[in-house]
């Protein structure tokens, strides 16, 4: 099995399991993957901590409204993470970078952005 491959599969059991996905669209967790580049072999970037404000703050202005292109308030979007935040649970300190932004991409309906 590849990097590649175990970190997918490593998203996929985290949303399973603690996000309680009953079916993971695996084919938008590559594609996120993918487009995450090689952050998601780095120990630090393949995770977000809910604790930094500066990184939600980049999840928000970087991913959110910048490749997903969600126009909503910052005040919404701010929601929207922070109900991430705990699906994951905020007590996780291994969130994966991978399930949290699919977990944002399904919340804004904003599959079309992976489709290939």
């Amino acid at each position: 099995m590849s990097e590649f491959e175990k970190a997918v599969a490593a998203a996929v059991e985290q949303l399973t399991t603690d996000a309680n996905e009953g079916s993971v669209d695996t084919t938008l967790v590559e594609a996120i993957a993918k487009g995450l580049g090689p952050s998601i072999y780095n120990a630090d970037a393949s995770t977000v901590s809910c604790s930094d404000s500066e990184e939600l703050d980049r999840v928000r202005e970087s991913f959110v409204k910048g490749k997903l292109g969600v126009a909503a308030d910052d005040d919404s979007i701010d929601m929207a993470i922070m109900a991430v935040c705990e699906t994951l649970g905020m007590s996780n300190r291994n969130k994966l970078r991978i399930a949290f932004y699919y977990l944002l991409t399904k919340h804004f309906g904003k599959e079309d952005v992976y489709a290939a």
